[in-house]
């Protein structure tokens, strides 16, 4: 029997799961808004454009990039083959001539039988049958109203201030200690004190940092004050940060047993306690500049940086409240979501959540009940990421901070990656057997 979706969205997680769920025998109407209408970043008409860097990122096992690649591959990625066929030199990544890439990914959905392509603007939701909306981080005008009045007002963030996210096996326990303010609740945070010239020299760093450029669309008419970047607080003048999200009011150094000059808090980021969030630290530094700079975080010399804190205009849910596992609505469960809009941040990552989701709608076509993978994959942990409870959540793009820690630990980081891939590469294969 032949049953109809339609996906909102010819970007990467569009593409991806319209050719899956054709090559499964479902007939799919591909709603895509190029050639007539393009978003500020775009540039091109075709499918799956790759906005940015033209970069897949790393293809070693080792890595979570690489894990994610081999994932998809098992899962029936349909382009990943496309990447391979016009890829270009870039040492150890998968790295595509962009025009190619997107022509290829073009020609496969052109030439499908089952795939209908209707290029206009979708400013709606259908009323009945199965709908997946894939439509990226620049999603607005009237859809984002649609969606906001499907899943309730103030659901979707239209600008990202994000701090940055480390991994919490890569911290100095040594130099941080956990507890909460004047000792009232749990203690949930991890502090990093400074003392006074460790404090001044931070902040130095802070102000001779180096900037990255925003593009004109990624340009907020205003800074809020709750999303200020932390390079902005600190021209402000050399105390600013310390009465700001550095205050150390409430907290003892246990090795000293006085107040630090300042402190930086980290917050555990997700309910397995394996990254954590720097609290207030919303930046628009360069990535290198934040390693170089944050480093000098007591604790966090050695950092590993599972998301570096970014600045730009970027449209998502609030996944974690709105949707189930299956990335349906809970609102209105024919509704499904997919790609950079639920959170999965980075071109793998949202054709990759392109392919869980038609898995998930073809679950709901059997009248069967989907599983997400298992969280041990790269795949199955950035599922339960978007899903999972988190009050303070943003994008997140796969990184090995994600997976549940080894049963024994390795603290060789090369060999903790490769351990962790091995692991979730086998739990994805299992996981796929499973569902045959």
């Amino acid at each position: 029997m032949i049953y109809e979706v339609c996906i909102i969205g010819g970007g990467l997680a569009g593409s991806e799961a319209a050719l899956w769920l054709a090559g499964q025998g479902v007939a799919v109407r591909l709603v895509e808004q190029k050639p007539l209408h393009r978003s500020p970043a775009h540039q091109q008409d075709g499918f799956a454009e790759l906005v940015c860097s033209n970069s897949l990122k790393a293809e070693r096992l080792d890595s979570a990039a690489g894990l994610l690649k081999a994932e998809m591959r098992l899962l029936g990625s349909s382009l990943l083959p496309v990447a391979d066929a016009c890829r270009v030199a870039a040492g150890g990544a998968l790295a595509v001539d962009r025009e190619a890439f997107s022509a290829g990914v073009g020609a496969l959905l052109e030439a499908h039988p089952l795939i209908t392509i209707e290029h206009r603007q979708a400013d709606a939701i259908p009323d009945d049958g199965l709908t997946l909306v894939a439509t990226g981080p620049l999603t607005d005008g009237p859809l984002a109203g649609a969606i906001e009045a499907l899943a309730g007002g103030g659901t979707l963030s239209f600008y990202d201030a994000a701090a940055p996210i480390v991994t919490a096996a890569s911290l100095d326990m040594d130099r941080v200690f956990a507890a909460s303010r004047y000792d009232r609740g749990d203690a949930d945070y991890l502090n990093c004190p400074f003392d006074k010239a460790g404090y001044e020299a931070f902040h130095a760093a802070l102000l001779e940092a180096e900037i990255a450029p925003l593009h004109d669309f990624d340009r907020p008419l205003t800074v809020y004050e709750g999303c200020m970047p932390v390079e902005v607080m600190a021209r402000r003048g050399a105390d600013t940060l310390r009465y700001g999200p550095m205050r150390p009011v409430g907290l003892r150094d246990p090795r000293t047993g006085h107040r630090p000059w300042a402190n930086v808090q980290l917050r555990r980021e997700n309910a397995e306690g394996t990254l954590y969030n720097l609290v207030g630290f919303q930046t628009n530094l360069k990535f290198g500049e934040q390693q170089r700079v944050f480093g000098m975080i007591p604790g966090l010399v050695h950092a590993e940086f599972a998301r570096y804190g970014v600045m730009h205009r970027n449209t998502f849910l609030d996944s974690p409240k709105l949707l189930v596992d299956g990335f349906a609505l809970k609102a209105r469960p024919d509704v499904f979501f997919a790609g950079q809009i639920t959170g999965f941040e980075g071109y793998m990552e949202s054709a990759a959540c392109g392919l869980l989701a038609a898995r998930a709608l073809l679950a709901r076509l059997a009248g069967s009940v989907y599983t997400p993978p298992p969280p041990k994959t790269m795949c199955g942990a950035l599922s339960r990421y978007v899903t999972a409870e988190n009050a303070d959540f943003q994008p997140m793009g796969a990184n090995m901070g994600l997976l549940p820690p080894l049963a024994q630990p390795e603290k060789n980081k090369r060999e903790r990656y490769r351990k962790l891939a091995e692991r979730g590469l086998a739990a994805m294969q299992d996981w796929i057997s499973e569902e045959v």
